[in-house]
């Protein structure tokens, strides 16, 4: 499922760089990773989520004061920027000079990597993934999160739960509805599954094991969820 091009889109997901700190280890192996694969051609667009940095702040700023849903999804926005600021600053020998806030800026990137963040409230950061893979022509994301798999319920709740290899758009999209709200904690947001959907763009769902990601970018057999 590798691209013909050697560009792929990558779905940061916030929990996976942040868990509750930062996850030096994650970060590093995640930069041997990205380095080693753009010494071999391969370039990327990494969109950084917020996860666990977004929450907390939007829990802390409910705790004060009564918020509007804008209110919420700027802070998600904000909290997705210091991800992005994080993981530029961590390749910056390879990556282009700044963080894109704005998917639908001109950038003529001619680094390894292009690292973008949150952009405006009713965008979540796999929307912008989405986006910014229409606009590249790649056909797939490639989503990093902290589950290894879709499942057929959810399974922090579920111990039966059931991991899927493959699932249609129409079946995840009956899954998780159809609605966005700030914060929200799913494989792929409903909003941006749809906009993938009604563009041709799979997603799939690798967990964050680094070797399971390398496994996926060079064609070999992986372990997570192809949805489309």
């Amino acid at each position: 499922m590798a691209e013909k091009s050697g560009l792929f889109v990558i779905s940061l997901g916030g929990s996976v760089l942040v868990p509750s700190g930062v996850d030096v280890g994650f970060l590093r192996g995640f930069r041997k990773l990205i380095v080693k694969l753009s010494g071999k051609g391969f370039r990327f667009v990494v969109v950084c989520g917020g996860g666990r940095v977004c929450r907390d702040y939007q829990r802390a700023a409910g705790e004060v004061v009564g918020l509007r849903k804008d209110d919420l999804d700027w802070i998600g926005v904000a909290s997705t920027r210091l991800n992005a600021e994080l993981l530029r600053v961590a390749l910056h020998d390879v990556a282009y000079r700044e963080v894109i806030n704005n998917p639908g800026r001109d950038v003529d990137f001619r680094e390894k990597v292009l690292v973008a963040a949150g952009w405006k409230p009713g965008w979540s950061t796999d929307y912008v993934s989405a986006f910014l893979a229409r606009k590249f022509g790649v056909g797939t994301i490639v989503n990093l999160t902290n589950k290894d798999f879709v499942y057929d319920r959810n399974p922090d709740e579920h111990r039966d739960a059931k991991p899927l290899s493959k699932i249609s758009w129409d079946e995840f999209r009956k899954m998780f509805g159809s609605e966005w709200s700030p914060g929200l904690n799913v494989p792929f947001d409903p909003v941006a599954s749809r906009f993938a959907h009604e563009s041709g763009i799979g997603v799939v769902v690798v967990g964050k094991n680094l070797m399971n990601l390398e496994s996926f970018l060079l064609g070999k057999k992986f372990k997570g969820t192809v949805i489309g």
